[in-house]
């Protein structure tokens, strides 16, 4: 994360998650029903080259995306509701850093 406060907007505010673990400099953590997330503070980090990807597996796909769409949410471009040769059905969107966060069932 470049900036902690719009990661805190983002996964908290947006997304639904919370902190738990204390409040330190550089590093936040953030969970929501089973998932847990952590960020380290990079303030160099170049969105534009960055490569980051986090897969998240629910049990509810549709009624996620919908969500996600009904707050106004960014879903990424080539990343709408689908089912992909895999046999997965994904969407997609990016955080404020451009780390990739992919939803499937």
């Amino acid at each position: 994360m470049r900036d902690k406060r719009a990661t805190i907007d983002f996964y908290i505010n947006k997304l639904g998650f919370e902190r738990f673990g204390g409040d330190y400099d550089g590093y936040l953590m953030v969970q929501k029903d089973q998932i847990q997330l952590h960020f380290f503070e990079y303030k160099e980090l170049d969105p534009a080259s960055n490569y980051g990807q986090i897969y998240i597996r629910t049990n509810d796909i549709a009624g996620l995306y919908q969500s996600m769409l009904d707050k106004g949410l960014p879903i990424h471009p080539n990343g709408h509701l689908q089912v992909k040769p895999w046999g997965q059905k994904e969407f997609a969107m990016l955080d404020p850093d451009n780390n990739l966060l992919t939803f499937g069932q």
